[in-house]
């Protein structure tokens, strides 16, 4: 392993398995070494430079020679660039590329992500010239062949911090048939008008693929101009936009829609908590400034409730789970996190926006072109096996079948919402499904249970949606859209390619070539799918960067929490004020043996049977924080008094039972002699004194 790095591609040959029957292999060759630059510290010891690698999997300093550190000085975060590889016998040379600055600077956290996973977040000289070369207005050349809404009180609803705003809605009572229904426009930023195919723009946008949230700041898909300016449904100025216009029955089923492309004028910003007192007090002080668009609002509402059933009909899985916000101070230090809540306008929009991408993707599906479908899968049969072990091992009554619907899941989640494990029994149904990708190939979207379904919402910030709205722009203009040339070798796109050989088509499929067309949706789908990945990574690698440093100024100080998983090595917690998780240690649980339960996915000990499960209530003290592995170690405070009075019910004594028949109030497990707690610094010193105190005493008797 000396001679190899993360991320090196090798051929391996297996030599041997270990006492636990695993393979052992032998790096026999490196086939390929990416160019990537490794970030990291900048030290000298010894009068020796070199750069201690932030990301720990490459296990090896990199060696600066004198002359290769640049204007760096010791202790800052810097770029390196390989000069030499590693080898058997040498550590790996490089010369500082970039320099970061000091570690604890503003946003260095951020600094450190994107050069760590590669994300695009220098716009290229060409596409700047391009983005300042477009007008700041819509002109009058712009609106030819275009439907004119600008009278429709078209109005945007996002979060308060939102910059970009891709949608509008507006709805409106009508007659369906015979039966009554609404009118429902969703209203889509037109990106497409200004962003070309092939050109410096579309280059930058292709690359990019999604643009990163980080806590703030946002690393956009496409430059501001268009992202916050041009392409923005701002209030109250004229924008271009693609509108899908659907007929919705009283039952919350689209009867009809069709796509043009429009000029609107957005009547106002709304923001999801201003909307939802409106919805709550229809003569309330907001409702009363928005006097005008309050009726308006009501009919979103009403179609939303026909759409929300609807959904419940189709058996669509909708779990509630808690999304935390970071809230940072101006020099990008956590005040506080807090959960984001979701009201009746969150859903709203939601169901709206999930009305129109079923339209789009139904009309790419009968117009027989192809395009990119958001395609979520059901589970494997591994992962239905696995989750059928466990709810027989939980008790619950109900499972799941060879070929499962999304409604199983959901009445699973119905029946066990109110028992205790409830949180542990759904976060182990979301655990069984597989993760959504873009894919030509339509297998339908699982957990939405919809036959077809893509993204044709937000072209600001996803390239699959700026694309879908160029194949419905074709489509509409009967020609046929194909996509750019493939880029050079080297790049995103010629990566992938390797990619499509190994993947292995769907069951139902015969196995057959794919064309040339075929084969380029398929890269344009992987290659999105694999950026959306990125910046999912590179969110997370920031906020946990983030609570780390959070937490650090919280060490020693006690918390409830709540586990969240369990494992051979240990429980996760997370914590009731601050949502931030880590990890309790085996050794941390006390002075027993501990064995974890697969089908059950919790921790039990052999001689209390006490259990630590998902869902379990436990205090911990956090002990240990290792900012630059983005670890959080806790120690066990006191266990919930739940979690011995089970345990004594299983061993079947009664609990607070004593020797001699009478009864004590139960504080903590650690009143029990099996389970002991780890002693605190403080009370271990004491006890050490004491213990060395009584030698002394018992030394100086005389012997007889």
């Amino acid at each position: 392993m000396r001679a190899v790095l993360h991320k090196d591609r090798v051929k391996v040959r297996v030599v041997r398995q270990d006492r636990r029957g695993r393979p052992e292999g032998r790096v026999v060759e490196i086939v390929e070494r990416p160019e990537q630059p490794i970030i990291g510290r900048l030290l000298q010891e010894s009068g020796v430079w070199l750069v201690a690698p932030e990301d720990k999997r490459y296990g090896q300093d990199v060696l600066i020679p004198k002359g290769a550190t640049g204007p760096a000085k010791p202790g800052e975060v810097v770029v390196v660039e390989l000069t030499e590889p590693p080898s058997l016998y040498g550590q790996p040379v490089g010369r500082v590329k970039e320099v970061l600055g000091q570690v604890d600077d503003p946003g260095m956290e951020i600094e450190i992500a994107v050069r760590k996973y590669g994300v695009p977040h220098e716009f290229s000289a060409a596409c700047i010239a391009q983005a300042r070369a477009l007008p700041d207005k819509v002109r009058a050349a712009d609106r030819k062949q275009r439907v004119d809404l600008t009278d429709v009180p078209l109005v945007t609803i996002d979060g308060e911090d939102a910059r970009d705003f891709d949608d509008a809605v507006y709805c409106e009572p009508a007659r369906v048939g015979r039966g009554k229904g609404w009118r429902l426009l969703v209203a889509i930023a037109d990106v497409s008008h200004y962003v070309e195919t092939g050109s410096a723009l579309d280059i930058d946008a292709y690359d990019r693929a999604t643009s990163v949230y980080f806590p703030r700041r946002v690393i956009p898909m496409l430059p501001e101009k268009l992202s916050n300016g041009l392409c923005s449904l701002n209030p109250e100025v004229e924008r271009l936009c693609m509108v899908c216009d659907m007929l919705v029955t009283a039952k919350g089923e689209v009867h009809a829609y069709q796509f043009y492309p429009a000029v609107m004028w957005s009547h106002a910003r709304f923001t999801y908590t201003e909307v939802a007192a409106i919805l709550a007090n229809t003569r309330g002080p907001e409702a009363v400034r928005r006097k005008d668009l309050v009726p308006h609002l009501i009919n979103l509402h009403d179609v939303y409730r026909a759409l929300l059933a609807a959904r419940g009909q189709r058996g669509a899985i909708d779990f509630d789970t808690v999304e935390t916000q970071i809230v940072c101070d101006e020099n990008g230090r956590i005040e506080k996190i807090v959960p984001r809540v979701r009201n009746d306008a969150h859903r709203l929009i939601e169901e709206a926006m999930l009305a129109a991408n079923v339209c789009s993707a139904d009309f790419i599906a009968q117009s027989k072109h192809p395009g990119l479908y958001r395609v979520h899968e059901g589970p494997t049969p591994e992962k239905k096996e696995i989750l059928r072990n466990y709810l027989r091992a939980v008790g619950v009554n109900l499972t799941v079948s060879d070929e499962p619907s999304p409604g199983e899941f959901q009445a699973i989640a119905q029946a066990t919402k109110e028992r205790p494990d409830a949180q542990q029994i759904h976060s182990m149904l979301l655990r069984s499904m597989q993760q959504a990708i873009y894919t030509p190939i339509n297998s339908g979207h699982f957990g939405l249970a919809y036959e077809a379904y893509t993204h044709f919402t937000s072209p600001i910030r996803r390239y699959p949606d700026l694309l879908v709205h160029r194949v419905i722009k074709a489509i509409l203009a009967h020609r046929k859209y194909e996509l750019p040339a493939l880029p050079t070798p080297g790049e995103a796109h010629a990566k992938l390619a390797r990619r499509l050989a190994s993947r292995v088509p769907a069951p139902t499929q015969k196995p057959k070539k794919a064309s040339a067309e075929q084969q380029a949706w398929q890269a344009a789908g992987l290659h999105c799918s694999a950026n959306e990945r990125r910046a999912d990574e590179a969110s997370r690698d920031v906020e946990a960067w983030l609570k780390c440093k959070y937490m650090r100024e919280h060490l020693g100080e006690e918390y409830g929490g709540v586990v969240t998983a369990a494992t051979s090595f240990g429980i996760f917690v997370t914590l009731d004020a601050m949502y931030v998780e880590g990890l309790v240690h085996i050794t941390e649980l006390g002075g027993e043996y501990f064995k974890f339960d697969e089908a059950r996915q919790e921790l039990r000990g052999e001689r209390t049977g006490i259990r630590y499960a998902v869902g379990s209530r436990v205090r911990v003290q956090v002990s240990r924080v290792d900012l630059d592995g983005r670890k959080i170690d806790f120690r066990l405070v006191r266990d919930g008094d739940e979690l011995l009075v089970r345990a004594m019910k299983d061993k079947g004594a009664a609990p607070g039972a004593t020797k001699t028949g009478t009864r004590r109030a139960v504080k903590a497990p650690r009143a029990e002699p099996d389970v002991r707690a780890p002693r605190s610094p403080i009370e271990a010193i004491k006890a050490s004194v004491k213990k060395a105190a009584s030698k002394k005493k018992s030394s100086k008797r005389p012997r007889r």
